[in-house]
């Protein structure tokens, strides 16, 4: 009797593990066939893998009676649309590396130690990798040795965000015993995380081709820059000698012309003048111990003319001593074409504001490399803040990308003409300050000259980004929240 009990209560274990296993066995099974019916397998997909579309519907209308079916059936039936899943997957994961394979453009992708992982051929060509194992993944700073790229990948993966980057590669040597000139090649990278494991795919494209047209560009302007200066200098002489000549009858047509020569002779200065600016981006700078407030107030005293047929004033604030390291024509050239710009588009009888202020450099913090080609910390974490707010309308919106550019001028209804010839009153102060060591005087009967240090041809603002760039600076655009144009420049204190 207590056999036949033992057998019993054995009997009944073994048949309620049966019956849990089975259930564990069911939700795996429904689990895996919801997921395989669930994924989009095109019919020639399934045709290739013995399975008709009328296959998959009574599959399909079988998976509500999935109880009528044996586990065993259920699961072979679950394993078949798994293999036909995973198949489909590689089919389309060798047809996406063909084709990436033969893209015009460079691909490679990296894991979450930076390894590369696979590379297409653009990419290895780009980058100059050889002898390189796609079954062997290797770290990427031994096979390119490229900070720009490292750096790249590592932001994308820290933000979480696609990221841009452009910069001269230079191969590194393999033959040590013959080591040649780098020849540089420009890249521009598109770094994305991927979902998988931390994963980052970069897309490179070689802009040698876009550089070279620019750089025949720019010398095919200064070319014809370097031609018509000779005869514009002879027609202004021209003019400027029959001015005192003529009666006033006619020498208003003198005159006109003297303005239009002087106007297309800035131009061709102001184009000249880039040129060289781009031509000179890897030269060091002269640079000079320079006392910005007084520089200041020299290029103010410069267009002074203009801005007192306009009633306008500067309103200066900051220290009155202020010491930086740079060029001084250079910085004298940004502070004229700025203020230029500011003067013509400010409303007459009002103010300009110009603040200069100390600031950290919030890419120097924690030791941190402010640019990516710094070899070490620099100790220096200083910047000048130049705030230049005009008093006009501002900057359209559409516009505020592309102020910066060549030969970009704004909407028209901005600009107002400040072309005056008559001669100036007494005035008061040009630069209104709290301290009155910045106070500067007037003079009066100024005579108003027909100075131009702009020629509106939309030059200025490009010849300010490249000066400022020349010195490791920034330089944004904006409106204020109250009104005006708003320019703001970075400029560290010591180069």
């Amino acid at each position: 009797m207590e056999f036949l009990l033992g057998l019993g209560i054995g009997g009944l274990g073994l048949l309620i593990y049966r019956m849990r296993l089975l259930k564990t066995l069911q939700r795996a099974t429904d689990s895996v066939t919801r997921d395989c019916l669930g994924s989009e397998l095109p019919n020639s997909a399934i045709h290739k893998n013995g399975a008709s579309h009328d296959d998959l519907n009574r599959s399909r209308s079988s998976d509500k009676t999935t109880g009528s079916l044996s586990v065993t059936s259920q699961l072979l039936r679950a394993l078949d649309l798994l293999l036909q899943r995973n198949l489909f997957l590689e089919q389309q994961v060798s047809d996406w590396k063909a084709i990436v394979s033969t893209l015009p453009v460079g691909y490679l992708q990296v894991d979450e130690d930076n390894q590369l992982i696979w590379s297409n051929s653009a990419a290895l060509e780009l980058l100059d990798i050889q002898d390189y194992e796609m079954d062997q993944p290797r770290l990427l700073m031994e096979v390119v040795r490229s900070y720009d790229l490292d750096s790249l990948i590592d932001q994308a993966r820290s933000i979480n965000k696609v990221c841009q980057r452009e910069w001269n590669h230079y191969p590194a040597s393999v033959n040590v015993a013959h080591v040649t000139t780098p020849t540089a090649h420009p890249l521009r990278a598109y770094a994305l995380p991927l979902q998988r494991g931390n994963q980052v795919g970069v897309i490179l494209e070689s802009r040698a081709e876009a550089q070279a047209l620019s750089q025949q560009r720019d010398r095919w302007t200064s070319d014809v820059a370097h031609e018509l200066k000779t005869p514009l200098t002879s027609i202004r002489l021209v003019a400027e000698t029959l001015q005192s000549r003529l009666e006033p009858p006619l020498r208003t047509w003198v005159d006109r012309l003297l303005v239009e020569s002087i106007r297309l002779s800035t131009l061709v200065q102001e184009i000249l003048d880039l040129s060289h600016l781009e031509t000179a981006g890897t030269r060091p700078l002269k640079a000079t111990i320079i006392d910005l407030p007084q520089l200041i107030r020299s290029a103010w005293l410069t267009l002074e003319p203009i801005a007192s047929a306009k009633l306008i004033t500067l309103t200066y604030k900051g220290p009155d001593a202020l010491r930086l390291q740079g060029e001084d024509a250079r910085l004298h050239r940004v502070l004229v074409n700025l203020l230029d710009n500011s003067i013509k588009y400010t409303l007459p009888e009002r103010p300009i504001l110009l603040q200069l202020s100390l600031i950290q450099d919030p890419a120097m913090i924690n030791g941190n490399r402010s640019t990516e080609s710094d070899a070490k910390p620099r100790t220096n974490a200083t910047l000048i803040q130049i705030d230049l707010i005009d008093g006009g309308v501002g900057f359209p919106e559409e516009d505020l990308p592309f102020v910066f550019e060549r030969f970009y001028r704004a909407d028209p209804s901005r600009s107002r003409n400040t072309e005056t010839y008559a001669y100036g009153q007494e005035e008061r102060s040009i630069i209104a300050n709290e301290s009155p060591s910045s106070r500067l005087q007037t003079q009066t009967q100024i005579p108003i000259q027909l100075f131009q240090p702009s020629s509106g041809s939309g030059l200025g603002l490009a010849i300010v980004r490249q000066i400022v760039e020349l010195h490791k600076g920034t330089i944004t655009a904006r409106n204020h929240p109250e009104g005006g144009a708003w320019i703001q420049i970075r400029l560290p204190q010591k180069q």
